[in-house]
């Protein structure tokens, strides 16, 4: 019998395991320098993440996903495609944000299509929240941007008036991604003739 469990340390380059006992990252050291950093929240299979990290060689980019398969897959594509500037690690959103994120600095999330619970009684475990807004804006750096997108019209408006009613943030034209950086579940969705949803 063989171990299905992804070797993740065979793209060690490229993957970032949390210390509990340090777990707040120090960006120049990790990346080997000081560029802008961007932070796809649930990053998936990495299709968006890699082809933004290639677009943009001057941008550090941080992949957090809980699936452990989906953080092997991105590191792989990182490898394969010698891309220096990309890192993603196995956590859930809420902790890597508090715990791992260093305070103001991000220059951008972006937040695609997390999931809606659609059902009324689950929606308090959706994660776009006002005490999640709290966290995104200590990390925040002056000026940066936060990139939403859902195919769940419900979500997308609950998710407009927890933005529109905190006074920190105001709304600017949404983030439109090219072909190349459609993640997986957009282009699901794409063929299934769903609309997306897009704030920023």
């Amino acid at each position: 019998m063989r171990n299905s469990r992804p070797d993740i340390l065979a793209f060690q380059d490229h993957v970032i395991i949390p210390d509990p006992d340090a777990p707040t990252l120090h960006m120049a050291e990790l990346y080997g320098n000081d560029n802008p950093l961007e932070v796809d929240i649930g990053s998936g299979k990495g299709r968006f993440l890699i082809a933004r990290a290639h677009k943009h060689p001057d941008v550090n980019y941080l992949g957090i996903e809980r699936q452990l398969g989906r953080v092997y897959r991105t590191a792989k594509k990182a490898d394969h495609r010698g891309l220096t500037n990309i890192k993603v690690t196995q956590v859930e959103a809420r902790l890597g944000l508090s715990e791992m994120l260093p305070d103001e600095s991000v220059t951008t999330f972006y937040i695609f299509f997390p999931d809606p619970w659609p059902k009324r009684r689950h929606e308090r475990r959706r994660l776009v929240s006002q005490p999640f807004l709290d966290l995104l804006h200590s990390k925040l750096a002056p000026r940066g941007c936060i990139h939403f997108a859902t195919d769940h019209k419900d979500y997308a408006e609950a998710t407009a008036i927890v933005f529109g009613d905190d006074a920190r943030f105001s709304s600017i034209p949404p983030f439109e991604p090219s072909e190349d950086e459609l993640t997986d579940f957009e282009l699901i969705f794409t063929a299934q003739s769903k609309p997306t949803n897009r704030l920023s």
